[in-house]
């Protein structure tokens, strides 16, 4: 069996939606598009298609394997135009992976310039807070914040993100500016509710890392509720940098025990090291890294 050619088969029959159209767009009988397609199940030792007779449909273990061949194919393309040296603009699906607020705040207005640039592109963004797992997610590139722990992805730093104190003008000419942590014992602080959070916040001082007791008058469940209870200046927030930029910015918002901070973390953008790199893949790295630096270091 010519796997290259059975996966072709299979997905012509996948994009066509039966097996005698795909056998008239494929110009061979309906009965070789069939016999390749069993074949392909035989040696993979899985179902891909039902075929019911009104409507076939995919496998789960169908739908993850033609998102499979649909890469190796682009890949297979991509090569042998590379090596006879024929111009090829990027094209094909990206899938993109990012922490939900990073993704909305940079990384959405980078892609859709992007998407301007490159029309043949079809963009896939997923932004979640949870870790994904690129390959059995059938993601090609991911944004993330934090030390990196895969070492079989290809990873390039993009900038770092803080982790700051804040609060609106008006409650700091109030309540007064805090000096030193020991001084937030005196405010009223704005709490993200999460079951490992200590009641404290952990800052940095020449003897090290040190944990301060907090006065949490309001608990929440998210950084943005946080920033939008600091704006209208019911308390001292801690959030991540990137999230309150805008509000900062705007004057809504000021940062104060910027030396007493913890280290930032890093941000990154990673893909699976694979030895050939579609040029769709390459193209999005290289539009998004030198933007995304930009913007994280505002």
């Amino acid at each position: 069996m010519d796997r290259l050619d059975a996966m072709s088969v299979f997905m012509t029959v996948v994009e066509a939606g039966s097996f005698s159209e795909a056998s008239r767009q494929l110009g061979m009988p309906i009965a070789t598009v069939s016999r390749r397609v069993t074949e392909l199940e035989t040696h993979l030792k899985t179902q891909l298609l039902k075929r019911p007779a009104r409507k076939m449909t995919l496998t789960e273990s169908g739908r993850s394997y033609l998102a499979a061949c649909k890469r190796i194919v682009e890949q297979v393309v991509e090569a042998e135009r590379d090596a006879s040296g024929e111009y090829r603009a990027p094209v094909g699906e990206l899938a993109v992976t990012s922490p939900s607020p990073l993704g909305h705040t940079h990384l959405m207005p980078i892609a859709l310039e992007f998407m301007a640039a490159y029309p043949a592109i079809h963009l896939r963004l997923l932004f979640t807070d949870r870790v994904v797992n690129l390959h059995e997610e059938n993601i090609d590139v991911a944004i993330r914040i934090g030390e990196l722990r895969d070492s079989s992805m290809i990873a390039t730093r993009v900038g770092l993100i803080r982790h700051v104190v804040c609060a609106s003008p008006t409650y700091l000419d109030a309540r007064g500016r805090p000096r030193v942590p020991a001084d937030l014992t005196s405010h009223d602080c704005i709490s993200i509710d999460h079951p490992a959070s200590p009641r404290g916040w952990v800052f940095r001082d020449n003897a090290g890392q040190i944990l301060v007791p907090i006065n949490s008058r309001l608990d929440v469940s998210s950084s943005e509720a946080a920033i939008m209870a600091a704006i209208v200046g019911m308390g001292v927030a801690r959030v991540m940098s990137y999230k309150m930029e805008e509000a900062r910015r705007a004057g809504q918002l000021d940062i104060v025990l910027e030396e007493f901070e913890t280290d930032p973390w890093p941000v990154n953008i990673l893909y699976p090291s694979n030895r050939l790199v579609p040029l769709k893949l390459r193209t999005f790295i290289d539009w998004t890294v030198p933007r995304l630096r930009a913007r994280l270091d505002q």
